[in-house]
């Protein structure tokens, strides 16, 4: 059964840039056909997609988010981290770390972490 582990920090200050990581269990994020993906979803909306890597290293991107974001991994360590650029407070959400097929469809989701701008 895969795992998923967000870790960072829970506040973060404008400007600032945000760096979250997810620790997987259970399965290698090099295992063929799979992305490793950030969602978050703001309160009282929906949900976001922010940013994928793919088994095979390729990042995937939201188009609004582009400019901001950016994803690496540690196949040593089984990880994948997400680095979001110039936050302001309209980035305050809870993130999740997850596992998408290679059909896009979300199979493991992280228990997720709030993480709040403000000064």
């Amino acid at each position: 059964q895969v795992h998923l582990q967000e870790s960072g920090p829970g506040l973060v200050k404008p400007s600032q840039t945000l760096s979250l990581t997810c620790t997987v269990s259970g399965a290698s994020i090099t295992t063929d056909g799979y992305y490793w993906s950030w969602i978050r979803q703001p309160p009282g909306k929906e949900p976001e997609f922010i940013i994928s890597i793919h088994y095979t290293g390729s990042p995937y991107y939201n188009p609004s988010l582009k400019s901001r974001t950016s994803i690496s991994r540690d196949t040593s360590k089984n990880q994948f981290t997400l680095q979001l650029n110039s936050v302001t407070p309209e980035d305050t959400a809870r993130y999740y770390c997850c596992r998408d097929r290679g059909d896009w469809v979300t199979d493991s989701w992280g228990q997720g972490m709030q993480v709040t701008v403000s000064s």
